[in-house]
């Protein structure tokens, strides 16, 4: 039987509901301004469906305790994968972004589009089956990726690490295989969803910035993903930065953040005062290590990082800034780093209650926003009644 899933049908409840806050009928009538009987029919219809699901009682003020509603996680399951420059992570998740399978594998962004892309349907269809699943309960895919994308296609646009992708259909390659709908963002942004998920729920002015082979941010205002007019707000490696002088960077200019700051960068930094590092895993052992000379470049790689965020904060005044990537691993002497121009350097009112700190989420950080980037989608109010084979 078909089902009204719109803004005045029992979609109206069902968002209400979405946060995984359980409620009773009675308030979702109050909160809803729908009558009581109303309630009842559209709840009685989302269980139907799957949707929703009871959980414990309320506490009953007399007599028998009201019944109270929340999502059913369970109901469908996402395909999150994180493709990164060097390693791709694939995972399935419920609802509420629980990852329930996992894999990860070293293979090179730079193989091109479809052996990277063939893995990961390849994968991900191994792991629905490893989870008891079957494909047709997979809602919708997300996908983060190394470089920029044009977000109202899912497109790589002109991404310098990634031959071969530049414009090519990621969405629709997918989708001849995992007919579901396929969202694509770079791995900055699906990073910040993740972060913001796990550690940061109530926080709508954040950061998530992350050092690795390039250097990148992903920004929420008022609790929103910002894009930009063309998908790539965020891009602070590329802002040039006073000690970056002639230092040419791959992105054709002289003197940006990333040619001085990024993991491949302090290793060569390195290695020109005779200190052997092939990158930034090396840079990293050597920090670990104790070595002094490492940990001075990574502290000046943080101020460096600093001089760029002290805008950011200027102009966008966040509550939180999650250092990530690779390079968070050197762990508080980057981070040090930052804090040290930032909270010196701004204005004090917008660092008041400023936090800088490393991420919480680490490795997972971009696969769950991949995940919530496929949830949202599937549980909008636009797109709900296609994820469940409905009808408005």
């Amino acid at each position: 039987m078909p089902s009204n899933l719109n803004a005045g049908g029992v979609g109206q409840i069902f968002q209400m509901l979405r946060d995984g806050v359980p409620r009773t009928r009675a308030e979702l009538a109050k909160s809803s301004g729908l009558a009581r009987s109303t309630v009842a029919t559209r709840v009685d219809e989302l269980m139907r469906l799957g949707l929703i699901t009871p959980v414990a009682d309320a506490t009953s003020t007399g007599g028998r305790p009201p019944s109270q509603f929340a999502l059913n996680p369970a109901a469908k399951v996402v395909v999150a994968a994180d493709i990164g420059a060097s390693h791709t992570t694939v995972a399935i998740t419920d609802l509420a972004g629980t990852i329930l399978a996992q894999r990860a594998e070293r293979i090179a962004v730079a193989l091109g589009p479809e052996p990277v892309l063939s893995w990961m349907v390849d994968v991900a269809t191994e792991l629905i089956a490893e989870a008891g699943l079957t494909r047709d309960q997979v809602a919708a895919v997300g996908v983060g990726v190394p470089g920029p994308v044009a977000h109202s296609t899912g497109r790589p646009a002109k991404p310098p690490i990634m031959p071969g992708w530049d414009d090519f259909d990621v969405p629709g390659w997918v989708q001849q295989h995992l007919e579901v709908p396929v969202l694509v963002d770079n791995d900055v942004n699906i990073s910040a969803l993740g972060e913001r998920a796990a550690v940061w729920p109530n926080t709508d002015h954040f950061i998530f910035v992350k050092v690795a082979t390039g250097i990148g941010a992903g920004i929420i205002s008022d609790g929103r993903l910002l894009r930009g007019a063309q998908g790539i707000a965020g891009d602070l490696g590329h802002v040039r930065v006073p000690r970056g002088a002639d230092v040419p960077c791959h992105c054709g200019n002289t003197g940006c953040l990333e040619a001085i700051a990024s993991g491949p960068a302090i290793a060569r930094s390195l290695t020109a005062q005779g200190i052997e590092a092939a990158g930034g895993d090396d840079v990293v052992d050597l920090v670990t290590g104790g070595s002094l000379e490492a940990i001075q470049a990574v502290r000046q790689a943080g101020r460096d990082l600093g001089e760029v965020l002290m805008a950011s904060v200027s102009l966008l005044n966040p509550s939180v800034i999650a250092i990530g990537g690779s390079m968070a691993r050197v762990g508080e002497h980057l981070i040090a780093g930052v804090r040290e121009v930032v909270y010196t350097r701004s204005m004090p009112l917008a660092t008041e209650h400023l936090v800088i700190v490393q991420s919480r989420a680490a490795g997972e950080a971009a696969v769950r926003g991949a995940s919530m980037l496929a949830i949202e989608h599937a549980l909008s109010p636009e797109i709900l009644p296609q994820s469940f084979g409905l009808t408005r």
